[in-house]
């Protein structure tokens, strides 16, 4: 079939997997002033969410303030009766399909887009969830909530099972989507066997979108639901949960035994699995437990209550450092840090009796050390573009509150409006989606490159303590965990000057990566001739940051900057040169009369001192950071630097 001419290409089949009441004030977003309120809440905009479908009826639904579709909607309803149930769209939720099941070629199902899994309901209600107040979770983190773009359309793309998400149904989704006439697209899931360009079915349909000037969004928050761990040396380790009982036999009045798994005596195993309590009396004690692969962090809460257990401490193993999560656990526990962990083994070993409590201090909100990395968080570099630095930049996705299809259990405390806290990079993915919602609202002439650097350029580089941002160790995040850092959607909506990439743009660029006339026009969804292109290395691209490989001999770049901030503006250029590199820039200064006017600069790196030959640090640092920043009197365009240094 390949060969036939009207056959672009062929790929085999992909699996692709699924991966909030303060998050929005985090961003920079209040009700009555500033960004939020001068975008219009998003209004005008639709977000198309591909995911495991929506609960429609959900609070967070509801089209109170909502305009009709907007006119170059073309999207359908795919809900209806069932169960005793009657699904319909609104000006919320204006459209909405399932992809899961094909009837025939070309043909979609005839099933309908209703979450039963959870996953797709709580993007949603992140990306463009309304305002409903009194959301909480057992009583914890009550507020208003609301999405990041709350007065935004949502669009329904049911493309994930439970399990996973073929990547002929994200494929068809992605068309339906363009088709109708979405303007972003939120899509929280990622492929664990990872190809070229042209064999990503994400990187494909997210291309095509682009070129319709639809913004594609693909996958440390500041509040804390505390639980404090005693031991009975009198050691205090706040850890956190979303459980939290008003009162519990034994806990909070006096310390209890505090005991560890085994089997036959003997500590083969930390985690708290089946089996690991059987020889162990553990009725009415605390239960020391280490997270692991083969067992969750709310099974082995589980396990403990079966046996008897009065209470938990589920500790971090060292790759997940200071990352702990407010999970719904079945009895009072608390989730602890790795350090914090081995602060009670030390404990453990050293005293004969053992004791300790949970005390519970219920929602904390302030944490000047955030924002943080989690230890989930995906890290660079591209595998497959090296020359374009990733991540851009990250975003809340710690601990979110938002909408769910149904009770987490029994103990639901408020049973007209289902909320669950969930944590990964899929919570970040509809932050971002929101606020390129809100960006387009704001600028609908703006392309999906010119938001995507706008949210980069003007991003947070320090925490609430005007520190570097870390990660899960405590240490400063390095620049393939944070990227540009952490965005502020207010100074996003007024950049200054942004690095705009065009469609056409990428053909040299994809040529230069030694792709073929036929891969690239894979991706292009055309024919093309790269010997009649002038091909571009990666870092070549108009992007805002770079990524460098560096070896002796001096690099030249250039980019181009449009002006989008005053019609008469002079921008300076500041640079932080990485560690053993020399950065110049021509010209250092530039100036603009008029907007949407565009000027040019090189920028050249070279190693210090001889070429670096006779710079130790820059010969032995495997990657050095930094950035270059245009400064005006009123605007800062930075963009993050990353050299990699060759070992010579």
């Amino acid at each position: 079939m390949e060969k036939k001419e009207e056959v672009l290409s062929i790929h085999n089949e992909t699996n692709f997997f699924l991966q909030t009441t303060h998050s929005p004030g985090f961003l920079g977003l209040h009700p009555e002033k500033g960004f939020w309120k001068k975008s219009n809440f998003g209004k005008g905009v639709t977000i198309g969410v591909m995911d495991t479908g929506v609960l429609p009826d959900h609070p967070s639904f509801r089209d109170e303030g909502m305009p009709p579709p907007p006119d170059r909607w073309k999207g359908r309803c795919d809900f209806n009766q069932t169960a005793n149930r009657t699904f319909v769209c609104n000006n919320k939720i204006i459209g909405a399909r399932s992809f899961q099941v094909y009837d025939n070629l070309l043909q979609t199902s005839s099933a309908q887009p209703v979450d039963e899994i959870g996953h797709g309901t709580h993007t949603a209600s992140t990306a463009a969830g309304n305002f409903v107040r009194g959301a909480n979770l057992y009583n914890n983190a009550n507020g208003m909530a609301s999405g990041v773009a709350p007065h935004a359309h949502l669009a329904i793309y049911q493309v994930c099972s439970l399990d996973e998400c073929s990547s002929t149904d994200v494929l068809a989704g992605f068309d339906a989507a363009v088709e109708d006439g979405v303007d972003v697209i939120s899509i929280s899931m990622t492929s664990l066997n990872v190809g070229q360009l042209f064999e990503d079915s994400i990187a494909l349909a997210a291309f095509s979108a682009m070129q319709r000037r639809i913004f594609v969004v693909s996958s440390a928050i500041d509040r804390s639901i505390i639980a404090t761990a005693r031991l009975g040396n009198g050691d205090k380790f706040d850890g956190e949960s979303i459980f939290q009982p008003n009162s519990t036999k034994g806990l909070n009045s006096k310390l209890l035994p505090l005991v560890q798994p085994g089997i036959n005596g003997q500590m083969l195993s930390q985690n708290c699995n089946n089996g690991s309590l059987k020889d162990i009396n553990v009725e009415g004690k605390v239960v020391f437990c280490e997270r692991g692969m083969e067992i969750s962090r709310l099974d082995q809460g589980k396990v403990v209550k079966a046996a008897g257990g009065a209470a938990m401490l589920l500790v971090n193993q060292e790759q997940e450092g200071f990352t702990t999560y407010t999970d719904p656990h079945v009895l009072p526990a608390s989730h602890l840090s790795y350090a914090a962990g081995l602060n009670i083994k030390h404990y453990i070993n050293k005293t004969s009796k053992l004791i300790a409590t949970v005390k519970f201090k219920g929602t904390v909100t302030g944490n000047s050390s955030a924002p943080m990395v989690a230890s989930f968080s995906s890290r660079g570099p591209s595998s497959i573009c090296p020359g374009i630095l990733k991540p851009d930049i990250i975003g809340p996705g710690v601990s979110i509150l938002a909408a769910s299809p149904f009770p987490i259990d029994k103990r639901k405390s408020n049973s007209k409006s289902n909320f669950n806290v969930m944590s990964g990079t899929s919570m970040s993915c509809p932050h971002l989606s929101g606020i390129a919602a809100l960006l387009k609202s704001s600028h609908p002439d703006w392309s999906p490159a010119a938001i995507k650097c706008a949210i980069m350029t003007t991003a947070e580089v320090v925490n609430q303590k005007g520190q570097p941002i870390t990660d899960e160790t405590l240490q400063p995040a390095s620049v393939f965990a944070i990227g540009s850092d952490h965005p502020n959607s207010s100074r996003a909506n007024d950049p200054g000057l942004v690095y705009d990439i065009k469609p056409l743009d990428y053909i040299p660029y994809l040529c230069g990566k030694n792709y073929t006339d036929r891969h690239v026009g894979v991706l292009l969804q055309g024919k093309v001739n790269c010997s009649l292109e002038k091909p571009i290395s990666e870092a070549q691209l108009n992007y805002p940051s770079f990524s460098i490989v560096l070896g002796l001999t001096p690099q030249t770049y250039t980019r181009e900057v449009t002006n989008v901030g005053k019609a008469d503006s002079s921008d300076t250029v500041k640079v932080a040169p990485p560690q053993g590199i020399s950065v110049s820039i021509k010209p250092k200064l530039i100036t603009f009369s008029e907007m949407n006017q565009k000027a040019k600069y090189a920028v050249t790196f070279r190693r210090s001192k001889d070429g670096g030959k006779s710079d130790k640090t820059a010969l032995v640092v495997q990657y050095a950071e930094g950035s270059l920043t245009w400064v005006s009197d009123q605007y800062s365009v930075r963009s993050p630097i990353a050299i990699k240094l060759p070992l010579e």
